[in-house]
């Protein structure tokens, strides 16, 4: 009982409805785009320290899975800040310090590799029962 000329946009009274096919199949994909498109921009602030190589990488890493799983978004945005601002390191210079006082202390100078341990008189001021401290690495 339909007219003959019937809009696209109407399903015939037979047969599948096309047009809603498509749309279901573009919802589908428009779905899949948007959830892609949400993990990159989540991911974004590790990427950016990564990519980098920033100290505070795992840091931001921490923070943005906190905020994927609270859902509260100052997580993401701390770590955001976190990966763009460069800490300084104080860790490379300490640890060079401390290896080069270590190996001042363990050298040997000129003096002491050639001659003999000498007896040095005994002062007035100083007794003779002090004994040096043994160097230790703490």
């Amino acid at each position: 009982m339909a007219p003959h000329h019937l809009p696209f946009y109407l399903a015939p009274g037979s047969g599948t409805d096309t047009l809603m096919v498509v749309m279901g199949i573009f919802l589908i994909g428009t779905i899949f785009w948007v959830g892609t498109l949400y993990w990159k921009l989540h991911s974004l602030p590790e990427r950016m320290a990564h990519k980098s190589q920033k100290l505070q990488f795992e840091f931001v890493a921490v923070l943005g899975l906190i905020s994927l799983f609270t859902h509260m978004h100052i997580f993401w945005v701390a770590g955001l800040l976190l990966a763009l601002i460069d800490l300084p390191d104080f860790g490379t210079p300490m640890r060079s310090i401390a290896d080069s006082v270590e190996r001042i202390a363990d050298a040997t100078t000129p003096e002491q590799e050639g001659a003999a341990p000498q007896a040095s008189p005994p002062s007035a001021d100083k007794p003779d029962t002090v004994k040096e401290k043994e160097h230790s690495h703490v």
